[in-house]
């Protein structure tokens, strides 16, 4: 069973930078795509960035030109490096990983990021 773990919430003042990372635990099977989610209090998931096999990104228009997403293919870890944060950036952030030879997406137990103004 794949294992998604992520790191590197924490809780920052307006204007100031996390990077979060996730990684797949004993995963070598097929090469995959990465996404980041979050999740506020009293909404619904939304979606954040993409992270492509081949190194592709696409943002949530709300943080196109804060977050930039990456990855490192040797040590199956994607990042999500946040930048000029703002309050309303609060949220349990999610990654999904999707290995592209199946069809299922594993989720981690996501991580805490709390934004001050």
């Amino acid at each position: 069973q794949v294992q998604v773990v992520e790191s590197g919430g924490g809780s920052v003042q307006a204007g100031g930078s996390l990077r979060l990372s996730c990684t797949a635990s004993d995963y070598t099977y097929c090469t995959y795509d990465m996404s980041w989610y979050r999740q506020a209090p009293g909404k619904e998931r939304e979606f954040v960035s993409f992270v492509g096999r081949y190194g592709s990104t696409n943002y949530a228009d709300s943080v196109k030109g804060r977050f930039t997403g990456s990855r490192d293919n040797a040590n199956n870890i994607v990042y999500l490096q946040m930048n000029s944060l703002k309050p309303e950036d609060t949220a349990i952030y999610y990654c999904k990983f999707h290995p592209v030879c199946t069809s299922k997406d594993y989720w981690g137990q996501g991580t805490q990021v709390t934004v001050s103004s």
